[in-house]
């Protein structure tokens, strides 16, 4: 369909049962969280996507708010007939805790003082943060979510949730983000954090109802964007270009392109952010480590996450370098976890995944359509029972142009299966009975398997199809390697983006 605007939206709150508890070991309440939802949930409740935001981003992905002057944070990924089709997928994004953007956090007012938290809000992690959002989608009555995208912080809680609700999540999409953070991300955390406390309008996080840490906030977010930009962008967008003027200054004013340009984004972002949520947002970023302080490896740490994975990276992010993200690929792949890796082509540094949506688009349409057994699997499959005889068996292959004929029990169960070749042998060497040449120990597929996986079946096991059969054991489909290689031949070349096939283990380089 055509691409489109969702149009006005409204954000909603969700306020949490009783206290959370926190993995620094307190227990916090109440606890409110600020959600928009697009789309429409289907009736199995099996469409949902949650999108995790990064660090000053909020619950307002797509779509306009009355008096907004521009849309959603992610507006170009999400809406009717874009990457996150909201006439397929019933799309979630919530405010983080610790968040300024209607979630609860430093700004909130602390229930036993009737005063903001300030400073008395509880030290926050990225786990925390994933353990409210699964209330807040235990709430939504949804029991497994299709999948959990996010870049940069959001990035990370998508592998939080990954291993903290394994069972919960069928595709992963973690986006120029780490398994941890590096010196230098948490250098540069530290120095914003102490532009911050440097304003002495910060009064150790007690401002609200005075006048705010204008100027140590500003600085902090000028500090923050270099960091989401590359050196080759800066140049191509300012170079040494001057700013309303033809010769220098020679003074302290502005004189170049690219300082009016952070003024700008450190002036603005001053008027929609809490200082302190800053400051806690980015401790927890700090805090992030899925190897425990080094006392499991990151292949450990994945040991039962089940989800599928697509794992991208920023070629010039030097902020959250590709090297992490080829580390994720890799423990995952050391537990044979089914995983996609690209690396997009950008000159835009760390930001890219907010404006290369072109590249983005193709890469994720490409990981969520077609993706899982039940988009290729012959849904009405011929079937026989143990007591057929070899005659009426070949007779059914015949009139059912058909290579496979599962064997089936009289609840419907899966028994074993007869293949073209099975019947030639049983007339060549005058066998009788199925029993003689049915294969018991079938491999088979899951419903919501991906084809990944099975592909992988089929090569390992030299075999052609696998029946797919439910929770019951019975025969619902069969998938075949001829519906597998039409969907793979159907893949275009992804322009503009890194293409080499690369195998090593179970990791697909795109």
């Amino acid at each position: 369909m055509q691409e489109g605007s969702i149009g006005r939206v409204n954000t909603r709150y969700y306020t949490l049962p009783g206290k959370l508890k926190l993995e620094g070991g307190k227990k916090f309440g109440p606890v409110t969280l600020a959600y928009e939802t697009y789309g429409d949930l289907n009736k199995e409740r099996s469409n949902a996507i949650l999108i995790c935001h990064a660090l000053s981003g909020d619950a307002h992905v797509a779509g306009w708010h009355e008096g907004d002057r521009k849309p959603g944070w992610w507006d170009g990924v999400v809406g009717p007939g874009k990457t996150f089709d909201t006439e397929r997928y019933f799309v979630i994004c919530s405010n983080v805790l610790g968040g300024c953007k209607g979630s609860t956090g430093p700004s909130s007012i602390n229930p036993a003082t009737g005063k903001p938290y300030g400073l008395e809000f509880p030290i926050i992690t990225v786990s925390d943060m994933v353990n409210a959002q699964k209330k807040l989608i235990d709430h939504l009555g949804i029991k497994q979510l299709l999948a959990v995208v996010g870049g940069s912080l959001g990035g990370m809680q998508v592998l939080q949730w990954t291993i903290s609700y394994p069972d919960m999540v069928r595709f992963a999409i973690p986006i120029a983000t780490a398994a941890r953070s590096s010196p230098l991300q948490i250098a540069f955390n530290e120095v914003r954090r102490r532009a911050v406390m440097a304003d002495p309008k910060w009064n150790n996080g007690d401002y609200y109802g005075r006048e705010l840490p204008r100027a140590g906030l500003a600085l902090a977010r000028m500090i923050g964007h270099i960091t989401f930009l590359s050196d080759e962008s800066m140049y191509q967008k300012f170079g040494r270009r001057l700013q309303n003027k033809e010769k220098y200054g020679f003074d302290f004013s502005t004189d170049f392109k690219v300082e009016s340009y952070l003024h700008y984004k450190g002036n603005s972002f001053v008027k929609r952010f809490d200082a302190n949520s800053y400051i806690y947002i980015t401790r927890a970023i700090d805090y992030f480590d899925l190897t425990n302080g080094g006392h499991r490896s990151l292949k450990e740490s994945f040991e039962n996450v089940k989800a599928r994975f697509l794992v991208i990276s920023i070629s010039s992010d030097w902020i959250y370098p590709p090297y992490q993200s080829k580390e994720i690929a890799m423990a995952l792949s050391a537990n044979d976890v089914d995983i996609n890796y690209s690396e997009i082509n950008s000159n835009y540094g760390h930001d890219a995944f907010l404006v290369e949506l072109g590249q983005m688009t193709y890469v994720i349409t490409n990981f969520l359509s077609h993706t899982s057994v039940k988009d290729v699997m012959l849904a009405e499959v011929p079937k026989i029972k143990r007591n057929t005889t070899i005659e009426t068996a070949a007779r059914i292959m015949i009139e059912q142009k058909s290579t496979h004929l599962p064997v089936v029990s009289e609840n419907g169960k899966l028994m074993g299966i007869v293949t073209a070749w099975d019947i030639s042998k049983a007339v060549a060497l005058k066998y009788r009975t199925l029993d003689e040449i049915m294969t018991r120990d079938v491999i088979t597929a899951d419903l919501n398997e991906s084809i990944n996986s099975v592909a992988k079946k089929i090569e390992k096991y030299n075999i052609s199809a696998l029946p797919v059969i439910n929770e019951k054991g019975e025969i619902i489909g069969i998938v075949t390697s001829d519906s597998i290689s039409r969907l793979i031949a159907g893949s275009g070349p992804l322009s503009g983006t890194e293409t080499e096939n690369i195998s090593v283990g179970t990791v697909s380089f795109i």
